[in-house]
């Protein structure tokens, strides 16, 4: 790890296709830090690291991958509820 500074991955996945970035932040730098230096929106969307929920005050280590996550489209439990019927004929 670098003392001077953090080498971050972002991953969002877009409706034209997986958006990537690699920024280089200060030590200390937080999930909202890097989300204003790629020019995203800091708005209320899930984000992790790894894979697990971190919000934005969360700090940053050197080789993350902070990921934003898209609103799901539909409720697991509707889905699975309407697929029930057909597979009890």
């Amino acid at each position: 790890m670098s003392g001077e500074s953090l080498t971050i991955e972002l991953v969002r996945d877009q409706p034209e296709g997986l958006q990537r970035l690699t920024l280089q932040l200060p030590p200390g730098s937080r999930v909202a830090d890097a989300l204003s230096a790629a020019g995203w929106p800091a708005e209320a969307t899930p984000l992790g690291i790894f894979g697990r929920l971190a919000g934005p005050d969360q700090g940053l280590h050197d080789g993350d991958r902070l990921e934003w996550y898209r609103p799901l489209q539909r409720d697991p439990k509707e889905a699975r509820r309407a697929r029930a019927p057909r597979r009890r004929r």
